[in-house]
């Protein structure tokens, strides 16, 4: 379960920087291609986001996480580059 979890982690960070990327780098120059990434970029970046939401609460448990540390673990997934933050210090160790 926890290398499910680091795998969703590391995913969900990849699949928001791309998402970001295609809105920063790609929209404002072609905005043909950015529609055609948009939706297959976030609909993966979703479904990992969902998932490691949903995984994280498991993890609690798992590794005697407290609320503190939920929170964290949580607010990794809504910042961008969070998500490498929090697999290199809540993750490698376990």
């Amino acid at each position: 379960m926890i290398k499910l979890f680091n795998f969703i982690a590391i995913a969900e960070g990849f699949s928001y920087v791309a998402l970001l990327a295609n809105m920063v780098f790609i929209k404002p120059t072609n905005l043909i291609l950015y529609k055609s990434l948009l939706f297959p970029i976030g609909m993966s970046h979703g479904l990992l986001f969902i998932s490691y939401l949903y995984l994280s609460f498991f993890m609690k448990n798992k590794l005697n996480w407290n609320i503190k540390d939920l929170l964290i673990v949580i607010l990794g997934s809504l910042v961008p580059f969070g998500a490498f933050y929090i697999e290199k210090k809540y993750l490698k160790n376990a």
